[in-house]
């Protein structure tokens, strides 16, 4: 029996998947959170939904196990890419003692890529991407990563970079990265990516600093070599100088 776990992209069905959107119509129970099985109620009406809320992961995947030996077709679904910051690896875990299932991902569009292309071409070269969220690493190991992703010039794409309880993270990872760039760094964010409400701009690593954006924002910090093209951001890969 198998048991699928699939990136449903940004937010819109559009940039969902053909094979995401084919695994999930073929499914009998459909396991997320909340606010992914929101995005998606439209395909889901007739199938069995399990939904809970926010640091309930491991929950769910125990649940969508249990189903799928029970002989049903499960699907859980992550956003963005189940493999990125998703429910693959704990699945895989959790389900490491249970032969009889086998374990598929369905990839999925993840919020660097997409907002990527709302801000034009920052990611042409290395990037390095970092989750703010300091619920399941200490936030000694992000500070030391933001410091050396700085200090090896890539690209940082900021996943999670804000929250009630963490209303300055953002502002510390510009300050720590503002050690090894400068002000006019070019920078920009996306909010809501590919959903109501979606807001996006490019701006520099100084006025980052100050903008106060949200979970379902994702920042894009330029290297050495960023450029800002009518309006948009561009990172070369150096194809036009060879």
């Amino acid at each position: 029996m198998k048991l699928y776990v699939v990136g449903i992209g940004p937010g819109d069905s559009a940039q969902m998947t053909p094979q995401a959107l084919q695994i999930i119509r073929q499914s009998d129970v459909v396991v997320g959170y909340t606010k992914y099985i929101e995005i998606i109620a439209h395909l889901i009406e007739e199938k069995t939904i399990r939904t809970s809320e926010m640091k309930n992961e491991k929950e769910r995947c125990q649940i969508a196990i249990m189903d799928a030996l029970k002989g049903k077709n499960v699907v859980v679904v992550s956003s963005g890419d189940a493999g990125i910051y998703g429910m693959a690896g704990l699945i895989y875990e959790l389900a490491e003692e249970c032969d009889e299932i086998e374990v598929c991902v369905v990839p999925g569009i993840t919020a660097a890529s997409s907002a990527a292309a709302v801000l034009g071409a920052p990611l042409m070269n290395d990037f390095a991407v970092i989750s703010l969220s300091d619920l399941l690493t200490d936030w000694s190991v992000i500070e030391k990563r933001l410091r050396l992703a700085a200090e090896a010039d890539f690209v940082i794409v900021l996943y999670n970079p804000s929250s009630i309880k963490r209303f300055d993270y953002l502002q510390k990872a510009c300050d720590i990265v503002g050690a090894y760039r400068p002000d006019e760094t070019p920078c920009g964010y996306v909010k809501n990516i590919a959903r109501e409400g979606q807001e996006s701009c490019v701006c520099t690593l100084a006025s980052l600093r100050n903008t106060k954006v949200n979970m379902f924002t994702t920042v894009v910090i330029g290297n050495s070599t960023t450029r800002v093209i009518r309006d948009k951001l561009v990172t070369p890969r150096g194809y036009r100088y060879v």
